[in-house]
């Protein structure tokens, strides 16, 4: 029985069922038809009050901002600004790309709504200025990895809630991977574009006057990331109260400042949204149960005794979940395997003396890195449904970006100074 839940999960997940349906199938299995001794109205208990959290209220309103961000002319606002800060580089609208995405993280906080979005803006451009249909979904993907750890990612408040730390730090440690991200697939983006002689989407360097300008009309999306820290770091409003004041910032400049928010507009939101919800929230309620049977079979503790076994060092430890944590996030969606992993591993780092915020920022860069990479990467999959390019071709233009990304992985595991600076200044 104790790898009978395993086999079950890859079983259904290699036949194509979303991984939500197949943990709770393997854990409503395992307590159903094992030996455990567990009533199973006790796992139906378990199904319920996993949801039974006032954080996660969080999540359906950050998914909500995102949404009315799309309608509000915060996102084309957004864009119009990466584009004068970048569009004169090699590569100017790869650039954009990957701009906007550090841009948009912290409102959107999801990678696949941030691959949706942008395969259906910009990779339309980017083919009709000459990039390969393949790289520009590339690049969609591999820059889409920056969303969720730019502040307020979902994934930055569910890693806070497992392992008991402050979102407030986790939130502002966040900016410092992004950015390292976002650098790290700009400066590949320059060296293909120069090889490939893909063009800037600007003739020059915008002016000082014209960077003003665009700032003055994007100042409200970029600032609403950066209130949303400082009204948590300050105590005017909890994480969950951060979301709602999100959404109803995002109300306030469509309708009053950028005047494109229509009421039309708020049933496809709240579509959007409930369905978004919906898909994050199955996930937590599956890795819960799938969770418990775990902790019945003490996989927990097995594991912590198998890698301490390896070695007692930190960062030898530290090498081997890295690449636990890539091998699983080619194969697990991103959600999934932070809420199953995180419990099993924030223990053993506190046995180990890791700072936790460090920690989960090197899993959730880690499990984003997961994402793009074949076989089964989620942000692989979104992208090349939406822009018609090819896993095959895919595959074959995005190994430059994991590379810079997984260098910016290095840099965040073995540079805790410069990763937790500013977390240390809260």
């Amino acid at each position: 029985m104790l790898t009978f839940p395993v086999t079950i999960v890859m079983a259904l997940y290699f036949t194509s069922i979303p991984i939500a349906f197949a943990l709770l199938a393997a854990g409503l299995a395992y307590f159903t038809f094992g030996d455990v001794g567990t009533p199973p109205d006790l796992i139906l208990q378990k199904f319920i009050t996993s949801t039974a959290s006032f954080p996660l209220l969080a999540i359906p309103f950050f998914i909500m901002a995102g949404e009315i961000m799309n309608f509000s002319g915060i996102s084309s606002s957004l864009m119009k600004m990466a584009e004068v800060l970048t569009g004169h580089l090699r590569g100017g609208l790869a650039q954009v790309n990957v701009l906007l995405s550090t841009l948009m993280g912290g409102i959107s906080g999801s990678a696949n709504a941030d691959a949706a979005m942008q395969s259906k803006i910009i990779v339309p451009q980017m083919t009709k200025r000459g990039y390969s249909a393949s790289f520009s979904t590339a690049i969609t993907a591999a820059s889409s990895a920056i969303a969720p750890v730019i502040p307020p990612g979902i994934n930055l408040i569910i890693y806070a809630l497992i392992a008991q730390v402050s979102v407030a730090k986790m939130f502002i440690g966040g900016y410092t991977p992004g950015i390292l991200m976002c650098f790290g697939l700009m400066l590949t983006v320059h060296f293909i574009a120069k090889k490939r002689d893909y063009k800037p989407s600007r003739e020059k360097m915008a002016s000082g006057k014209e960077i003003l300008k665009q700032a003055r009309e994007s100042i409200w999306g970029l600032l609403l990331p950066l209130g949303i820290i400082a009204g948590i770091r300050f105590g005017v409003f909890t994480p969950t109260e951060a979301g709602a004041m999100a959404v109803l910032f995002c109300i306030i400049i469509g309708v009053f400042f950028y005047k494109k928010l229509r009421w039309e507009h708020f049933p496809i939101i709240m579509k959007n949204t409930i369905l978004g919800t919906s898909s994050v929230m199955l996930i937590i309620i599956a890795a819960s149960v799938f969770g418990q049977y775990m902790s019945w079979e003490r996989i927990p503790h097995q594991l912590t005794g198998a890698i301490l076994a390896i070695s007692d060092s930190p960062w030898i430890i530290l090498v081997v979940i890295n690449i636990l944590l890539l091998v699983l996030g080619m194969f697990l969606e991103g959600g999934a395997l932070l809420i199953i992993v995180a419990p099993l591993l924030v223990p053993l780092m506190k046995t180990m003396g890791v700072d936790l915020i460090h920690f989960g920022l090197i899993m959730i860069v880690n499990i984003m890195i997961g994402g793009i990479t074949p076989p089964f990467g989620s942000m692989m999959f979104t992208t090349c449904a939406i822009t018609g390019s090819t896993v095959g071709e895919f595959c074959r233009e995005i190994w430059p970006f994991i590379l810079a990304l997984l260098i910016v992985l290095v840099i965040v595991t073995y540079m805790p100074a410069v990763v937790m600076f500013l977390p240390n200044i809260l």
